[in-house]
């Protein structure tokens, strides 16, 4: 009986693991580091960008993180702009992510 919930845990990050190894990223992304800043405002490459009204920041784990929940500096991240020029999405990298060039990450989606 105490099997059932191990194994239902270890079946959770499993999937939780294989879905953050394969996120799609749109054609328009661009990489860069990232330095949270005082909100609405973010630091990429240096430079003081604003999110978008509906901005969204996943995390490694695919998850969606508050901007003012961040901590930390100089998160490798993927990242769109919107028609204005503020930053509308972005994704924080895991190690394996990161180390993956982007043309390869925005291309993957065009095999499948």
């Amino acid at each position: 009986m105490r099997l059932r919930p191990i194994l239902a845990i270890l079946a959770f990050l499993v999937a939780a693991t294989s879905v953050a190894a394969d996120r799609p990223f749109p054609q328009q992304t661009k990489r860069g580091t990232m330095t949270p800043a005082n909100f609405p405002q973010i630091v990429i490459d240096g430079q003081t960008r604003h999110l978008a009204p509906a901005a969204r920041i996943w995390n490694a784990d695919n998850f969606i993180e508050m901007p003012a929940a961040l901590r930390g500096s100089d998160f490798t991240v993927n990242y769109t702009e919107d028609m204005n020029g503020d930053i509308d999405r972005v994704w924080i990298l895991s190690a394996d992510e990161a180390r993956e060039s982007l043309q390869k990450q925005t291309n993957s989606q065009l095999r499948q």
